[in-house]
């Protein structure tokens, strides 16, 4: 079927180049809830809708320490883009390329080559990717946990340390696997650490050789406090419950080196280590360089309150790769978090559709509900309404019920609160999969001689 084809019939239209084309650069909170309100909204024929993402679905991040953690299953933190956006073209590939004077950006799909793609209205939902700095082996040998991918490697890579440690008699080798680092003490790191501290302290029980002594969680941040976004009065408690729980928080602490991964802070101390998990931070998307559109002093689009991209016409931009101002805070940008990304959607779809109709848009305004973090089982610590502080279980019950309200599909929320169910039934899972991050080793393997001169060659990972 061909493409414009395809577009009849999925709009209902009938020549292609007279319905006018909305182009969403991005399927994640963003452009995926954009694309869902468009396509309920937008009659038959009114607009063709395309959106472009490397993957087939959006992923709940919020949801990804849990994930790796082993609380939740990896399938069921994604959201399928052609499930959901039944009357949207859906597009696996990266746009690399944009010219919003031209009207067309160019597109790579996963297999095949290069071609452009027309547009009228352009809506930039590419999100953002971690933001790492020059350090010296960060690149070789740190990890992030911005994808679900990266989640469930942590997951089997934590575990495999684990049987590193149980399998060894190197007291070396013993000390770098049991050493795990991470760096960023924001609601990706704090909750990240718990997490895995928790699933490696759990797993100490079938490993004969390990105590929870023998393990060292290591949060390294620059600034002189972690969880900003919960209030220094929250933040502090959840604080001293990572410390007493055994992690070693360095505060205006700074990563220097990881090279073959031996870690070098600010403060001194060096140490190898199996695991460095990288959260310090991320950047928009590089595809918000590779435009014409305007842009801010950290890189993100420059938006009004309309979240029309400024300076120019019939483009629009929000979450990551946006700066949107605060009009409760002149002179300040709303920031870019989940909370954010999912609000700024009806109302960024209610504008592309004013622009279609002539109508009037309408500001987005929000005010911060409050942030929770669940900081490993039962426990966490929350802010919410600025006035209602929480820590240990409560905050973490009050984790699990925002974001099971705020997952996208009954679909999704059900299989959810199944993995929480069990999770109170039955003990965690520490079946480790290593290999699954590279499935043909084992047949590549089987391919080559294994004897040579009478000998069994040894395995090379």
């Amino acid at each position: 079927m061909t493409e414009s084809r395809n577009y009849r019939l999925v709009h209902g239209g009938g020549d292609e180049s007279e319905i006018p084309h909305v182009l969403i650069v991005g399927g994640g909170y963003l452009g995926m809830y954009t694309a869902m309100r468009l396509q309920k909204k937008l009659g038959a024929g009114e607009a063709r809708i395309t959106v472009v993402d490397p993957n087939s679905y959006m992923t709940y991040q919020p949801f990804l320490p849990e994930t790796a953690a082993g609380s939740i299953s990896p399938r069921n933190v994604v959201v399928p883009l052609r499930k959901v956006l039944h009357r949207v073209k859906v597009l696996t590939g990266r746009v690399i390329r944009i010219d919003h004077a031209g009207r067309k950006v160019e597109f790579e799909p996963a297999v095949g080559e290069p071609r452009e793609i027309a547009y009228d209205y352009l809506v930039m939902a590419a999100g953002a990717v971690s933001r790492t700095l020059p350090i010296p082996g960060l690149a070789e040998w740190g990890i992030g946990i911005k994808t679900v991918e990266e989640a469930a490697y942590l997951r089997n890579h934590v575990l495999e340390q684990l049987n590193i440690a149980d399998s060894t008699d190197d007291p070396e080798i013993r000390r770098k696997a049991l050493n795990f680092v991470f760096v960023g003490g924001g609601f990706a790191g704090a909750e990240a650490i718990a997490e895995l501290e928790d699933l490696a302290r759990d797993a100490t029980r079938i490993y004969p050789s390990i105590s929870v002594d023998d393990l060292h969680f290591y949060l390294i941040e620059a600034a002189d406090k972690i969880l900003p976004e919960v209030g220094p009065d929250v933040g502090a408690k959840a604080l001293n419950q990572l410390r007493l729980r055994g992690i070693d928080v360095r505060l205006s602490t700074f990563l220097e080196s990881a090279v073959d991964q031996h870690i070098k802070l600010s403060d001194g101390t060096e140490f190898d280590a199996g695991t460095l998990v990288w959260t310090a931070g991320v950047k928009p998307s590089p595809v918000v360089q590779a435009s014409d559109l305007p842009l801010g002093p950290k890189g993100h689009i420059d938006t009004n309150e309309f979240l029309q991209v400024n300076g120019v016409e019939n483009a629009f931009a929000g979450g990551d790769n946006a700066q949107v101002p605060d009009l409760d805070n002149p002179g300040r940008f709303y920031p870019p978090n989940a909370q954010n990304a999912v609000r700024q959607a009806p109302v960024l779809a209610d504008n592309v559709i004013a622009a279609l109709r002539g109508g009037k848009p309408k500001a987005y305004r929000h005010k911060n509900l409050g942030a929770v973090a669940g900081l490993g089982m039962h426990k966490g610590a929350a802010q919410l309404f600025g006035k209602i502080k929480l820590t240990g279980r409560l905050a973490w019950w009050a984790h699990r019920g925002y974001h099971l309200f705020a997952v996208p599909t009954f679909n999704r929320k059900f299989r959810v609160l199944s993995d929480w169910t069990l999770g109170f039934f039955l003990r965690r899972d520490f079946a480790s999969l290593p290999e699954m991050g590279e499935p043909r080793q084992a047949f590549e393997e089987a391919s080559r001689p294994q004897v040579e001169n009478g000998q069994l060659l040894r395995r090379v990972s």
